[in-house]
């Protein structure tokens, strides 16, 4: 495992870069493993470094700006990768550069990312590569494997810094922390993806399963963060581990921001409130219980209708 960066940077990942490296990779994949054996694969881009689908690599330009010691990542690009040199395109690169500076002039060329489980040795080739660019590039690596019991993104941020190993200074990747930052468009984009319907049509029932499973885990997961928080609070007060100020002054930060919860007047909106639900969810039961009723009379008077003859004076005839 990487140490840790001592930079003292705080990273700002935006959710627009994830889905740019995951789009790229199963965009990739895809054409590597085609659904059917008579796709060709003779158009396979070449910024994989891996040809089984197993072991795919893809690379990309990472861009944002840096303002004193904040460094906030906003988008990616996805970079050529030439297997003959085992490197970048550097033309490619350039154009994409130029052509990113046109249309957003604050934004920079901040680093670099691609897919793995684990940062490499070969991968400070890249590294050192793109220093020319950026004197400090940062290294963003997303893990593709899935797994069920990981709650974190699987998403690491790299920093390089200079160690003494065997009396020689050498660059290696430490890992620096980061936090998710969005705006309000993001913030859509993500939710409709999110939201989107299943492609054999789905139902309401299992779109809104889907939903408050969501809903549970991001609450399950608040509520671990809390204990943790909490647990930590007290083990400091009891002089088991050192104070530390700037956590303390963080978590009441924290708190101040919290509404007054435990009030009288806030019981009674919310008791109310929580009554209007359970009263629309009733009516909206009845309501639909009532088509349903409405629905099934419709269709026995048209079946008896269809089915049944009558005479002039309103006496059947027999049915011959």
């Amino acid at each position: 495992m990487a140490p840790s960066s001592s930079s003292g940077l705080t990273f700002k990942l935006h959710p627009l870069v994830i889905l740019n490296i995951s789009d790229h990779f199963t965009r990739v994949k895809t054409q590597l493993n085609p659904p059917s054996s008579s796709c060709s694969t003779r158009n396979i881009p070449t910024s994989i470094h891996a040809a089984s689908p197993q072991n795919v690599r893809v690379y990309g330009c990472v861009i944002g700006a840096q303002r004193g010691r904040t460094v906030e990542i906003f988008n990616s690009f996805e970079l050529v990768f030439d297997p003959n040199t085992d490197s970048i395109d550097r033309s490619f690169l350039e154009k994409k550069q130029e052509l990113y500076q046109k249309v957003f002039p604050g934004f920079y060329v901040l680093g670099w990312y691609s897919t793995g489980s684990d940062a490499v040795e070969y991968d400070m080739l890249i590294h050192k590569a793109l220093m020319d660019i950026n004197e400090s590039p940062v290294y963003v690596l997303l893990n593709p494997a899935i797994n069920h019991s990981q709650k974190d993104l699987p998403v690491t941020i790299y920093e390089s810094e200079f160690h003494v190993i065997d009396g020689i200074p050498q660059p290696i990747f430490v890992n620096a922390s980061y936090t998710i930052e969005t705006v309000e468009a993001e913030r859509i984009s993500v939710d409709h993806v999110a939201h989107l319907k299943p492609s054999d049509g789905g139902s309401a029932a299992t779109q809104l399963a889907a939903h408050l499973t969501g809903i549970h885990s991001a609450i399950k997961m608040l509520n671990s963060r809390i204990r943790v928080l909490f647990q930590y609070l007290v083990a400091m007060q009891k002089g088991d581990i050192p104070c530390d100020n700037s956590l303390m002054r963080q978590a009441a930060s924290l708190l101040r921001s919290l509404p007054a919860a435990h009030s009288e007047k806030f019981n009674d909106n919310f008791l109310m409130e929580y009554n209007d639900k359970l009263l629309m969810s009733y009516l909206a039961m009845i309501t639909n219980c009532t088509s349903n009723m409405n629905e099934v009379v419709d269709k026995f008077r048209t079946a008896y209708k269809k089915n049944s003859r009558t005479g002039p004076t309103g006496s059947r005839f027999p049915f011959i």
